[in-house]
């Protein structure tokens, strides 16, 4: 069995799991919002949303509509459908509840709402996911030896509410409104140099380093919304590899999927 395993969302850590899916010869599809908001653009395949393709580390994402799904499968691309709802379950010409595994990887941090179907498998990443309740298996996402840790029963680590690493690192909106870049992903900022503006209101880099992301200029913005990510280590060349996170996180979602396939056998 080679089952179609959906992944909803398409920022870097749901990414990094189509990557290792699609690298292994699964059938991957992604669904997202209407205007995304990913911060790590350059490895995020919900940028084929706004641009129409985009190619991760070799592997190509396609947005398409319903009619173009099975073209873009068989063409050996991840489909990319604007379905924040998850009705691609409902359309019984594209997916088989029965065969279908998916993947949450919004990142709410809260309780799901119920799939419009049931699934074969359902796979929630980090808080809000119960294992046994409204999913079937959860990972975990919080950094430390537990990363990437499948769990079939109860929960992963609670939100922290603090970012890994340096806090620092982590650039968010002062104020509601939309963003103008002033720097671009890759480029180097200085201490205290201004990496962008909210409403005229400037964000600045906290330190010197490379700006790792930042969210698509034009978008609407909330008060306090991570809107970029500035990296110490100085390294241009990591804005195109996915996160050894979004990897390891990856690999659990593998490890999750083989064991139902094995099951299944």
């Amino acid at each position: 069995m080679n089952p179609l395993i959906i992944v909803r969302g398409g920022g870097d850590l749901a990414s990094g799991i189509a990557l290792r899916l699609h690298r292994v010869g699964f059938q991957v599809a992604i669904l997202e919002l209407e205007k995304p908001l990913a911060v790590r653009r350059t490895v995020s395949f919900s940028e084929a949303v706004y641009e129409g393709v985009q190619t991760v580390e070799g592997a190509t994402a396609r947005l398409v509509s319903a009619d173009q799904f099975q073209v873009a499968l068989e063409a050996g691309e991840i489909p990319v459908l604007i379905d924040p709802n998850a009705n691609i379950l409902n359309n019984q010409f594209l997916t088989n509840p029965s065969s279908t595994f998916l993947v949450d990887a919004r990142l709410l941090k809260s309780e799901p709402e119920p799939l419009p179907e049931k699934v074969a498998l359902h796979i929630g990443l980090g808080p809000g996911f119960t294992a046994g309740a409204n999913c079937h298996a959860v990972i975990e996402t919080r950094r430390g030896h537990t990363l990437g840790r499948v769990y079939w029963e109860g929960q992963t680590a609670p939100d922290s509410g603090q970012p890994d690493g340096d806090p620092r690192r982590v650039l968010r909106a002062p104020n509601a409104g939309q963003l103008e870049a002033l720097k671009q992903i890759g480029d180097y900022c200085k201490e205290n140099e201004t990496i962008a503006t909210v409403s005229g209101k400037p964000i600045s880099s906290p330190f010197a380093g490379i700006l790792r992301g930042l969210i698509r200029p034009g978008v609407e913005i909330s008060e306090g919304m991570k809107i970029g990510d500035v990296d110490s280590r100085n390294d241009p060349s990591t804005i195109r590899l996915v996160s050894d996170k979004a990897l390891a996180v990856g690999g659990g979602v593998m490890e999750a999927v083989y064991i139902m396939l094995r099951g299944m056998e």
